[in-house]
Protein backbone atom coordinates (compact mmCIF):
# COMPACT_ATOMS: atom_id res chain seq x y z
CA UNK A 1 0.00 0.00 0.00
CA UNK A 2 2.70 2.32 1.18
CA UNK A 3 4.83 1.36 -2.87
CA UNK A 4 0.74 2.53 -4.21
CA UNK A 5 0.59 5.71 -2.38
CA UNK A 6 4.37 7.06 -3.62
CA UNK A 7 3.60 5.96 -7.21
CA UNK A 8 0.32 8.11 -7.00
CA UNK A 9 2.27 11.14 -5.86
CA UNK A 10 4.90 10.67 -7.66
CA UNK A 11 2.78 10.52 -10.97
CA UNK A 12 0.23 12.98 -9.91
CA UNK A 13 2.93 15.68 -10.10
CA UNK A 14 4.60 14.69 -13.66
CA UNK A 15 4.10 17.31 -16.48
CA UNK A 16 2.07 15.93 -19.01
CA UNK A 17 0.90 17.78 -22.11
CA UNK A 18 -2.56 18.59 -22.14
CA UNK A 19 -4.35 21.02 -24.65
CA UNK A 20 -6.13 24.39 -23.03
CA UNK A 21 -7.70 26.59 -25.33
CA UNK A 22 -5.75 29.62 -26.77
CA UNK A 23 -5.96 33.25 -25.44
CA UNK A 24 -4.15 36.48 -25.57
CA UNK A 25 -3.26 38.47 -22.73
CA UNK A 26 -4.22 41.83 -22.71
CA UNK A 27 -3.19 42.82 -19.60
CA UNK A 28 -2.35 41.74 -16.71
CA UNK A 29 -2.39 43.69 -13.27
CA UNK A 30 -1.63 42.58 -9.54
CA UNK A 31 -3.98 39.70 -8.92
CA UNK A 32 -5.40 38.95 -11.93
CA UNK A 33 -5.16 39.42 -16.28
CA UNK A 34 -7.24 40.07 -18.59
CA UNK A 35 -7.77 37.24 -21.63
CA UNK A 36 -9.30 37.01 -24.75
CA UNK A 37 -10.37 33.84 -25.87
CA UNK A 38 -11.68 32.59 -29.53
CA UNK A 39 -14.61 30.63 -29.77
CA UNK A 40 -14.13 26.91 -28.46
CA UNK A 41 -16.59 23.56 -28.74
CA UNK A 42 -17.41 22.22 -25.39
CA UNK A 43 -19.43 19.33 -24.27
CA UNK A 44 -20.90 19.95 -21.57
CA UNK A 45 -24.06 18.68 -19.23
CA UNK A 46 -26.18 20.09 -16.17
CA UNK A 47 -26.55 18.48 -12.50
CA UNK A 48 -28.69 19.25 -10.40
CA UNK A 49 -26.54 19.18 -7.36
CA UNK A 50 -24.71 21.12 -4.79
CA UNK A 51 -20.84 22.88 -5.98
CA UNK A 52 -19.00 19.99 -4.36
CA UNK A 53 -20.63 17.20 -5.83
CA UNK A 54 -21.30 18.74 -9.27
CA UNK A 55 -18.23 18.44 -10.59
CA UNK A 56 -17.80 14.67 -10.12
CA UNK A 57 -21.30 13.70 -11.11
CA UNK A 58 -20.86 15.86 -14.42
CA UNK A 59 -17.31 14.41 -15.22
CA UNK A 60 -18.61 10.57 -14.74
CA UNK A 61 -20.99 12.31 -17.66
CA UNK A 62 -18.81 13.95 -19.87
CA UNK A 63 -15.70 10.95 -19.29
CA UNK A 64 -18.07 8.74 -20.64
CA UNK A 65 -18.70 10.87 -23.80
CA UNK A 66 -15.00 11.49 -24.78
CA UNK A 67 -13.95 7.37 -23.50
CA UNK A 68 -16.28 6.53 -26.56
CA UNK A 69 -19.79 6.46 -25.28
CA UNK A 70 -20.32 8.50 -28.26
CA UNK A 71 -21.77 7.34 -31.61
CA UNK A 72 -18.88 6.96 -33.94
CA UNK A 73 -17.60 5.11 -30.56
CA UNK A 74 -14.59 7.69 -30.87
CA UNK A 75 -11.80 8.23 -28.44
CA UNK A 76 -11.55 11.90 -27.83
CA UNK A 77 -8.72 13.30 -25.83
CA UNK A 78 -9.26 14.96 -22.44
CA UNK A 79 -8.50 18.59 -22.51
CA UNK A 80 -7.88 21.66 -19.63
CA UNK A 81 -9.71 23.09 -17.75
CA UNK A 82 -13.09 21.83 -16.80
CA UNK A 83 -15.08 24.65 -16.10
CA UNK A 84 -17.93 24.86 -13.89
CA UNK A 85 -20.79 27.81 -12.97
CA UNK A 86 -23.93 28.07 -11.49
CA UNK A 87 -26.99 27.05 -13.78
CA UNK A 88 -30.92 27.52 -13.01
CA UNK A 89 -31.45 23.78 -11.85
CA UNK A 90 -27.86 23.48 -10.29
CA UNK A 91 -24.90 23.43 -12.00
CA UNK A 92 -22.75 23.38 -15.89
CA UNK A 93 -20.03 21.72 -16.14
CA UNK A 94 -17.79 21.70 -19.25
CA UNK A 95 -15.05 19.49 -21.25
CA UNK A 96 -13.45 21.42 -23.70
CA UNK A 97 -13.08 19.90 -27.09
CA UNK A 98 -9.35 19.61 -28.82
CA UNK A 99 -9.11 22.09 -31.41
CA UNK A 100 -8.76 19.89 -34.31
CA UNK A 101 -12.72 19.81 -34.10
CA UNK A 102 -16.18 21.61 -35.40
CA UNK A 103 -19.79 21.00 -34.26
CA UNK A 104 -19.77 18.43 -38.04
CA UNK A 105 -16.94 16.64 -36.75
CA UNK A 106 -17.21 15.85 -33.18
CA UNK A 107 -19.72 12.45 -32.65
CA UNK A 108 -22.48 13.11 -31.08
CA UNK A 109 -23.28 11.61 -27.41
CA UNK A 110 -25.22 8.48 -26.87
CA UNK A 111 -26.76 10.24 -23.80
CA UNK A 112 -29.00 12.87 -24.23
CA UNK A 113 -27.87 14.77 -21.01
CA UNK A 114 -24.32 16.19 -23.05
CA UNK A 115 -24.79 18.52 -25.46
CA UNK A 116 -21.94 19.74 -27.80
CA UNK A 117 -21.99 23.71 -28.28
CA UNK A 118 -19.85 26.49 -29.35
CA UNK A 119 -18.90 28.86 -26.83
CA UNK A 120 -18.46 32.54 -28.27
CA UNK A 121 -15.34 34.58 -28.59
CA UNK A 122 -14.97 36.42 -25.47
CA UNK A 123 -12.88 38.70 -23.08
CA UNK A 124 -12.35 37.44 -19.21
CA UNK A 125 -10.80 38.14 -16.53
CA UNK A 126 -8.93 36.01 -14.89
CA UNK A 127 -7.96 35.18 -11.07
CA UNK A 128 -5.07 32.19 -10.44
CA UNK A 129 -4.76 30.69 -7.63
CA UNK A 130 -3.62 26.86 -5.92
CA UNK A 131 -5.25 24.68 -3.11
CA UNK A 132 -8.18 22.62 -3.03
CA UNK A 133 -11.89 22.84 -5.10
CA UNK A 134 -14.11 23.59 -2.15
CA UNK A 135 -16.16 25.73 -2.37
CA UNK A 136 -15.62 27.70 0.70
CA UNK A 137 -12.18 28.67 -1.01
CA UNK A 138 -13.40 29.32 -3.94
CA UNK A 139 -16.01 31.80 -2.62
CA UNK A 140 -13.65 33.53 -0.45
CA UNK A 141 -11.46 33.92 -3.91
CA UNK A 142 -14.24 35.02 -5.66
CA UNK A 143 -15.21 37.56 -3.11
CA UNK A 144 -11.95 39.51 -3.03
CA UNK A 145 -11.78 39.02 -7.28
CA UNK A 146 -14.68 40.64 -7.43
CA UNK A 147 -13.21 43.59 -4.74
CA UNK A 148 -10.27 43.68 -7.35
CA UNK A 149 -12.63 44.10 -10.41
CA UNK A 150 -14.65 46.75 -8.53
CA UNK A 151 -11.53 48.64 -7.67
CA UNK A 152 -10.54 49.11 -11.22
CA UNK A 153 -14.27 49.77 -12.28
CA UNK A 154 -14.70 46.40 -14.87
CA UNK A 155 -17.74 45.57 -15.27
CA UNK A 156 -18.80 41.57 -15.52
CA UNK A 157 -21.63 39.53 -17.12
CA UNK A 158 -23.08 35.82 -16.35
CA UNK A 159 -22.09 33.52 -14.09
CA UNK A 160 -18.55 33.34 -12.89
CA UNK A 161 -16.82 29.82 -14.04
CA UNK A 162 -14.46 27.92 -12.12
CA UNK A 163 -11.95 26.59 -14.14
CA UNK A 164 -9.66 23.45 -13.35
CA UNK A 165 -6.79 22.33 -14.81
CA UNK A 166 -5.29 19.17 -12.80
CA UNK A 167 -6.79 15.75 -12.03
CA UNK A 168 -8.27 15.34 -8.59
CA UNK A 169 -5.22 12.80 -8.27
CA UNK A 170 -3.01 15.96 -8.06
CA UNK A 171 -1.59 17.13 -5.15
CA UNK A 172 -4.00 19.35 -3.73
CA UNK A 173 -1.66 22.63 -3.35
CA UNK A 174 -0.40 21.90 -6.60
CA UNK A 175 -3.57 22.35 -8.40
CA UNK A 176 -3.84 25.27 -10.80
CA UNK A 177 -7.32 26.82 -10.47
CA UNK A 178 -8.76 29.77 -12.31
CA UNK A 179 -11.83 32.26 -11.72
CA UNK A 180 -13.07 33.25 -15.03
CA UNK A 181 -15.48 36.60 -15.10
CA UNK A 182 -16.59 37.81 -18.55
CA UNK A 183 -16.24 41.06 -19.10
CA UNK A 184 -18.50 43.61 -20.32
Amino acid sequence: MKYFTLVLLLLSGMAMAIEEPEYTVESVVEHYEIRRYGAVLVAETIVASDFSDAGNQAFRILASYIFGANQSKAKIAMTAPVNQLKSSIGYLVQFTMPKKYTLDTLPNSNDTRVHLRQVPARRVAVFTYSGSWSESRYKQKLESFREELQKNKLETIGEPVLARYNSPFQIWFLRRNEIWLELK
